[in-house]
Formats: C-alpha cells, structure tokens, sequence
C-alpha cells in the first residue's frame, strides 16, 4: 500500500531542523509529523504568512521530504486540563507562566489556528491533546457526586465545539491521541468523547496502540470500533515487564526503571502485534501516514529512527486484491 511513512519531531525537538531533515532523509523517512516542539512550526506564524510556508515546504523538499500531518499537542494539553499549573509552564508563551486560565485562553487560540496553518501547508490533519477535565477522578474515591462526569464531557464539548468550527472552516480534521490525561484514553471514552461532540466530522483520532497496550486495551478492536475515525496512525511499541511487584500504574516510577510495570519500546522492539494492525488498518480502508514515534529510553535515537524506518518498510503491506480462490474459480471456466 502507498502509505507514507513519516517520522514524528518531537522527540528531536533539541535538533537543528536541518540536521533532522538530513536525519529523516538518511533513514528513508517520506516525510515528517511536524511539532511546534523545538520552533520546528510556530502555527500563528503558519496562520498567517503564506511566505513562511513556502519556505518551511521548500526546506522539507531539499531533503525529498513531505509534510504530511503537523501536531500541536501542548496547546491541545491546556484546552481542558483543569489545573494548568506549573508543570505545563512551558507549553504555552512566558507571559503565560503561572496563570491557567491565561494558558487557557493562549492554547485555544493556538488550536484554533493550527487549522488554518494546516490549510497553508497543505496538510489535511492536525494531531494533538485534548487535556481532561475528568482524568484525575479516574479512582472513583473519594464517590463522584452525580453528573460530575458528564459536567467534565461537557466541559470538554464546550471548549472545543468553537475550535473544531475552525477546522470545519478550512477543511482540516483533528485528530486526538488517544492517551492518558486525555478526554478519550481507551475504547469507551472515545465513543464518549464523540458523543460529546455530537460525532462531528472533524473530530476523530490518532491511533497509537502504545498507549491501548498497556492499559490492556485491544489496539485491533479500537480500529474496527472507529473506522471512520482513524485519521492518523502512530507506529510505537510498548512492553509490559510485570513482576508481581509493580503494576501498570508504574509506580510513579521514572521511564526507564526497570522496575516500572510497562515501558515504551522503538517499533519492533515490544510486544505489540504489529502485523494485526496492518491488517486491520488495511481492511478499514486506511491509507494515512505511518507515523514513527520513537520513545526508549534504551536504544539511541538515532540509531532508533534508523532502525524503526526499516521496521515500518518491511511491516507495512497491501491487502489482496480478492479471495486468494478466485484462481481457482477462474481456472473453472478456462
């Protein structure tokens, strides 16, 4: 299948653009997911000067790189996380530090742009975060009071019905991540989440079977359960490590710790059933972006981008065209 096969910026975000184009191109990448992590994209900017984004696009070509989705996750993370505190300090503009409602108010804006970015650069999705107004009730103790759930969707649905109106605006989807923290972090939340929306069209997801993995989420089922949704596709492995001392709330255990009860893995390197996926994105008719996202904190990551391109060339397949025996009833009438 002619899918592209794109690796994710963010975690190269310390990297000169440059080097990481030259990156990119040495390992075989078709193009990039590109994050305003780093400068790499300043989305007002891509909003609104048509000369910027003629010249981010011709830098991408000199390398034979295309865009083919861009991400603007942080903003996404403030829309709807309820504290905005100084953990997400630097997601947002300086002036905003220490003021929630302020980063608030900044990260709306920025998603709301971030379309219309889209638009001047030709790409026809955005990836990103939600933020949750509810996540950190996820342990139902202290009790929820009645309808404390459906304020929080609601919530949720009145923050982002103004920026989806945008993407509608300029023919853009979204594509949420599906994630921990996020309004949607496995099956049921995602159906949720839409119900919220009142399954806008412009609201679907960013299919990464990392995050579904550990949580004990089949990835396979969540395509079939959304295969009009399925805007994007993350390619990352996963690894539970369980020893009857730790657990998949890891512990409050940094990545890395071979103590924690999962960890991230560069593709290949997991225990996700990759081929399944394939399949499945091939019988919903998906035909996006592979998107690598690398994250182990125990491979190099150059050597990991290099070695996860190759993965993704070797894993990725076709569906047949027919029934294998229709040879056979071809065969019949000759």
């Amino acid at each position: 299948m002619a899918r592209k096969h794109t690796l994710f910026t963010a975690q190269f975000s310390d990297m000169p653009f440059e080097r990481l184009c030259s990156l990119a191109e040495k390992c075989g990448y078709d193009g990039l997911e590109l994050a305003t992590f780093g400068g790499f994209l300043e989305i007002e900017k891509a909003a609104e000067d048509a000369a910027y984004c003629d010249a981010l696009l011709k830098k991408l070509a000199k390398f034979n790189l295309g865009l083919y989705a861009i991400s603007n996750h942080f903003a996404g993370q403030l829309v709807c996380d309820p504290n905005n505190d100084a953990r997400s300090d630097s997601f947002a503009p300086p002036e905003c530090a220490g003021n929630a409602e302020a980063k608030r108010e900044w990260a709306v804006r920025s998603m709301k742009a971030s379309a219309k970015a889209a638009a001047n650069l030709g790409v026809p999705v955005v990836t990103g975060f939600t933020g949750s107004p509810v996540w950190h009730l996820l342990y139902s103790f202290p009790p929820l009071t009645p309808g404390t759930l459906e304020d929080g969707f609601r919530f949720f649905a009145d923050q982002f019905h103004p920026i989806l109106d945008e993407f509608a605006k300029y023919g853009v989807r979204f594509a949420l991540e599906v994630h921990p923290t996020e309004i949607a972090f496995d099956l049921h939340t995602a159906k949720r989440a839409l119900a919220a929306l009142d399954n806008r069209p412009e609201f679907g997801f960013n299919f990464d079977p990392s995050h579904l993995f550990w949580q004990g989420v089949d990835p396979v089922k969540f395509i079939h359960a959304f295969p009009d949704r399925i805007f994007h596709c993350h390619i990352k492995d996963a690894a539970l490590q369980l020893d009857g001392e730790n657990g998949i709330l890891a512990s409050h255990l940094d990545f890395g710790d071979r103590r924690r009860g999962w960890d991230f893995r560069s593709p290949g390197h997991g225990q996700i059933d990759f081929e399944s996926i394939i399949r499945a994105l091939n019988q919903i008719g998906y035909a996006g972006p592979l998107s690598v996202e690398w994250e182990d904190c125990g491979i190099d990551r150059e050597f990991g981008a290099a070695d996860a391109a190759k993965f993704v060339r070797e894993l990725d397949f076709s569906p047949a065209k027919g029934l294998f025996d229709a040879a056979f009833q071809s065969a019949k009438t000759k």
